[in-house]
């Protein structure tokens, strides 16, 4: 029978890694507290697989720090050896971002002219960047943009700057993100070069958003309000947590997903918590996308229908007293 691994001491690097790396040192500290109080009373004694005590780690990680992002994870494959795994927050295989579209469900021109791109995942713009310059080219020629960000978990930051890219003319500073305990910062910006055309900085564009946009979607459409670029549609974000993460080594199958870093906006001079992103055209999310386009063909159709534009004024006029909504389950 195989013996179980001393959870004692998971537990004393799990708390040396909040300790050392933690954004918010308090916060840690009551972590910590619950983890040994957990600890002593036999709570972790039952996990029969790392599996299992990752769980059950998170469970008290996440309920004493009101972050999702702060938790244990279990990786089948066996970990490098070295403390701090810079790995991304998904898609670490190629495989994955494939066989989910690299994050874009839907990307179209509705009638109208309108582009519409649901992202369902920012994956690393190593593996997915060319489908999001594809995604993007395809809508760069319509009136509006909407960018559909409802069931959208997160990802990572280098996709959130390659898609920024697009809409924007001149290069532009998203965001910093300071970690504390390095003291060092970085800032992201838009590219000065993208490839294929630009959707370009003064078309209208809309995102929408509900209490599923999590973290990255949260920082892309919190750049791009706070900079005046986009409408924000349908309900707040939940989270109210504006860090990002790096994975430390706990065992050979364990990491431990801790935030240490906060992002800063350049213009509100913080992040979105803690009251999450709110939107500035708040209605339920499951209505987010046709009040979005409504506004879209009225604008469409404020720009004249003369000549070339008479097609296109007529799909708009026939799509906004049309009873069929754009909105589609998923």
């Amino acid at each position: 029978m195989t013996s179980l691994p001393d959870w004692s001491s998971y537990v004393d690097v799990v708390i040396r890694y909040l300790r050392d790396y933690y954004v918010d040192a308090d916060v840690a500290e009551r972590v910590v507290e619950r983890l040994r109080r957990r600890h002593a009373d036999g709570a972790y004694d039952q996990s029969n697989d790392d599996q299992a005590f990752a769980d059950a780690v998170t469970q008290d990680t996440v309920a004493a720090s009101a972050d999702a992002h702060l938790q244990l994870r279990y990786s089948v494959a066996q970990l490098p050896e070295r403390d701090t795994l810079i790995v991304p927050e998904s898609g670490r295989h190629p495989e994955e971002a494939a066989s989910a579209g690299h994050g874009f469900v839907r990307t179209e021109r509705l009638p109208g002219n309108i582009g519409l791109v649901e992202i369902g995942q920012f994956y690393p713009a190593r593996i997915s960047g060319n489908v999001a310059a594809a995604a993007m080219t395809l809508i760069a020629d319509t009136d509006v943009l909407l960018i559909d960000l409802r069931r959208c978990p997160g990802g990572e930051p280098d996709m959130v700057a390659l898609v920024e890219s697009y809409l924007y003319d001149e290069r532009t500073q998203l965001n910093s993100i300071h970690f504390p305990a390095e003291k060092r910062t970085v800032q992201w910006w838009t590219d000065p070069f993208v490839p294929g055309p630009r959707f370009g900085g003064t078309k209208p564009l809309y995102v929408l958003l509900s209490t599923q946009s999590y973290s990255a979607a949260e920082g892309f459409s919190y750049d791009l309000q706070q900079n005046g670029r986009a409408t924000l549609v349908g309900e707040p974000t939940a989270t109210g947590v504006s860090y990002f993460d790096y994975r430390y080594r706990v065992s050979d199958h364990l990491m431990f997903s801790v935030p240490s870093g906060y992002v800063v906006n350049p213009i509100s001079g913080r992040g979105w918590a803690p009251q999450g992103v709110q939107p500035d055209i708040r209605v339920p999310a499951h209505e987010a996308l046709d009040t979005a386009y409504a506004l879209a063909l009225e604008h469409v159709l404020g720009l004249g229908a003369g000549g070339w534009r008479a097609r296109i004024a007529t799909e708009a006029e026939v799509a906004l007293t049309s009873d069929r909504p754009v909105e589609r389950d998923h």
